[in-house]
């Protein structure tokens, strides 16, 4: 099923790429991140086009549950303990700011899009003292926080801490906006990035700066960014007679749920595991957030499900900034985990200022050059296992299917997903229908078939 947020919504389409062009700059991607990215440089007066592979919004930004806050789980103490203050600060200044700036956006240009202020909340129903940390923590870096024992969801919990003045919105009527203000192409699926130019079947583009906005870079050589990176994925159920919330929340526990209201509807979240990883059987996500909407709120009805994917970088937070020393001239974004809709404006923001030769000190935090800390170690631990095991995979007989069950990004055997009926590469998240064709990248190909094979 589709999410609410494609309930009505018609974003204008544009015409493919007719040919070779020659501009400033590029980006590739037209979600929320892409068109942003766009609209800035094009307020710095740097022309920009982008080009998008599908449709506008056709990605991951149709999948979010549409939370703008800098409430990013417990991160604030980590990054203090392990970046200091001055970085900390840079991660939440930048993150508050992006709220803001699209409160201020959506003011100006009058865009009708649901935006709302209100709390965030993370609640654990087993203690209270990481929550307490976190509250000191962020509150030590200039965000309004608090910690208490009660909130309004109908359950008793340990703890509960909040942020204030965070917001909600519908992401898509937010974008169809956007994406007016900005030179789109659609339908024109980037091939080939070789220095300033980019390659399309449908024509090259030249371009002095290059962002890649696509939700993963497919490019493997420089940046490594498959070796720095998984994709997860998640669940959601949309539920009325659910009751409705002021705030948003999100469980800290194991298997902690999010809770989030869009009008009459609640959005329940949940049941995320690593891509390519899950044989726990048929509707066993879906069936455990069923379970827990009946428990929580008998006769509650479900109007809509739908899955998300997000990258997750080593140590969790976002690549931004220049893609490689290598190529100075290519930006990424990319890695923002569950929070991709405050760190789209982020991204945004910062890859504008790198390009039009800005200050930006909060670019620091976000840097793909970032130094390698322990928990990013352990990370390339067990990313590495994966792959290594999905690589040995690819040696075993492909069996007697229609398609060859190898990712066609780099050769790890994919796995069947029972919850969604896909094969999804454990590696770096790739996924394909039953019939072999692409649903998610980084892979840029469908798989090859049986018929195929050298």
């Amino acid at each position: 099923m589709e999410s609410i947020w494609t309930e009505g919504i018609e974003i204008r389409k544009r015409e493919p790429l007719s040919g070779d062009m020659e501009v400033p700059a590029v980006v590739i991607g037209a979600g929320i991140a892409g068109i942003l990215t766009a609209y800035y440089l094009k307020q710095a007066g740097i022309r920009t086009v982008v080009l998008e592979a599908d449709r506008i919004g056709s990605g991951q930004t149709k999948n979010t549950t549409a939370k703008i806050t800098s409430q990013h789980n417990q991160v604030y103490s980590w990054l203090i303990r392990t970046f200091g203050h001055r970085m900390a600060e840079h991660y939440a200044s930048a993150n508050e700011a992006a709220i803001g700036e699209y409160e201020r956006l959506i003011q100006d240009k009058g865009i009708d899009c649901a935006f709302g202020r209100c709390p965030a909340y993370l609640y654990s129903r087993t203690e209270t003292e990481s929550l307490r940390r976190e509250a000191e923590a962020a509150k030590s870096l200039g965000i309004t926080a608090s910690f208490g024992t009660e909130c309004e969801l109908p359950f008793p919990v340990a703890g509960v801490m909040g942020f204030a003045r965070q917001a909600r919105f519908h992401p898509l009527k937010f974008l169809a906006e956007m994406a007016e203000e900005v030179e789109v192409y659609e339908q024109t699926k980037v091939l080939k990035v070789e220095g300033r130019r980019v390659e399309t079947a449908r024509g090259t583009v030249t371009a002095e700066h290059i962002v890649f906005a696509a939700h993963y870079p497919f490019i493997n050589v420089p940046g490594y960014y498959f070796a720095r990176m998984h994709q997860e994925r998640s669940y959601v159920l949309a539920l009325e007679g659910a009751g409705s919330y002021e705030g948003m929340y999100l469980g800290v526990d194991q298997g902690g749920l999010s809770f989030r209201t869009c009008a009459d509807v609640l959005l329940l979240g949940g049941g995320g595991h690593r891509t390519g990883v899950n044989k726990t059987g048929a509707g066993c996500r879906y069936g455990m957030l069923r379970g827990r909407a009946q428990e929580i709120y008998p006769g509650c009805r479900e109007v809509s499900r739908w899955s998300a994917q997000d990258c997750v970088t080593l140590d969790g937070l976002p690549y931004i900034g220049r893609f490689s020393r290598r190529r100075p001239n290519w930006y990424v974004a990319t890695g923002f985990g569950k929070w991709g809709m405050t760190t789209a404006m982020v991204a945004a923001r910062i890859v504008t200022n790198l390009i039009s030769g800005r200050d930006c000190p909060e670019a620091d935090i976000f840097s793909p050059s970032r130094h390698i800390t322990m928990q990013a170690m352990k990370g390339l631990f067990v990313h590495g296992a994966y792959t290594v095991k999905g690589l040995t995979k690819h040696l075993l007989p492909p069996g007697k299917g229609r398609i060859v069950l190898n990712c066609p990004h780099m050769g790890c055997r994919l796995e069947w997903n029972p919850e969604e009926e896909s094969y999804d590469c454990p590696c770096h998240g790739s996924r394909f229908d039953r019939e072999g064709r692409l649903i998610d990248g980084p892979a840029q190909t469908d798989c090859k078939r049986q018929e195929e094979r050298d």
